[in-house]
């Protein structure tokens, strides 16, 4: 009985979570806006195993160097008529720099989509274990509450989650950070860079200790109603990942009504 309540309860948090169904805004992408401690790193600082479009790299990079030469100009300005006593203009540069602040910003390289599935989750790496505990620490800072939620420090955990997977790519925490990056995705509703993650997560580590498949599974079924796949995710998930009873019980539901479904349609 009480497993029948607390499945019926997470079958209808999931229902309430679905929501209207919108296109990915990609505002997890954004960067965050002069959080205390965060500096906006290059899009891929320290990588060699990310091989994106050339092109694309390039123009990234191009648009990060001219955002901070004009934020350094502006700057700059503030100081000049600081020293000058140009309060008028003095007051312009300040309102132009706050402005640029309120711009959103987006990091648009996903490393989701150019680092390759067959990176291994493997060596201990204390230098990358240290990055994710700074990373959580950050999300835990942002708040336990959905709707309270510091979206700022979201976003700078994000950027401390990429920076392992960037750096350290072989280790053992690049799919504890791949999972939590598509759980913050999925806060901002950009369901198809979770849908990544989440993928990430468990080709990274087959035997991943979160039930990245059943949330993958969920977000192509609910999110992204691409029911065919998730059909098979879910059926995948309920093998390897048959530790978590409660999402199992979930995907055996749904496996039932997608399966139903189809023959109903033939």
């Amino acid at each position: 009985m009480t497993r029948t309540v607390v499945t019926t309860a997470i079958a209808v948090l999931l229902m309430v979570s679905v929501g209207c169904q919108s296109p990915d805004q990609g505002r997890g992408q954004r960067l965050p806006r002069r959080t205390d401690g965060y500096t906006d790193p290059s899009p891929q600082a320290g990588t060699a195993t990310v091989k994106p479009s050339t092109d694309e790299v390039d123009l990234v990079e191009q648009v990060a160097a001219h955002r901070q030469a004009y934020r350094h100009s502006l700057e700059l300005l503030i100081e000049y008529y600081t020293g000058s006593g140009n309060n008028m203009k003095l007051n312009w540069a300040r309102e132009e720099l706050e402005a640029l602040d309120r711009i959103p910003q987006y990091r648009y390289i996903i490393d989701a989509e150019v680092l390759p599935p067959d990176l291994k989750a493997s060596a201990r790496i204390p230098a990358a274990d240290d990055l994710y505990a700074e990373a959580a620490r950050v999300q835990r800072q942002a708040g336990p509450l959905p709707l309270l939620k510091d979206n700022e420090l979201l976003r700078v955990a994000l950027d401390k989650y990429g920076q392992l997977i960037r750096q350290y790519p072989t280790s053992d925490k690049i799919d504890d950070a791949a999972y939590k990056m598509a759980g913050i995705h999925e806060h901002f509703d950009d369901h198809t860079i979770a849908l990544l993650y989440y993928q990430r997560a468990y080709q990274w580590d087959a035997r991943t200790p979160y039930p990245a498949r059943f949330k993958a599974a969920f977000v192509l079924d609910k999110k992204l109603q691409r029911r065919a796949e998730a059909l098979e995710l879910y059926q995948e998930a309920v093998i390897k990942e048959a530790q978590y009873d409660e999402w199992k019980l979930f995907a055996e539901q749904r496996i039932q009504s997608l399966t139903r479904s189809d023959s109903e349609q033939q």
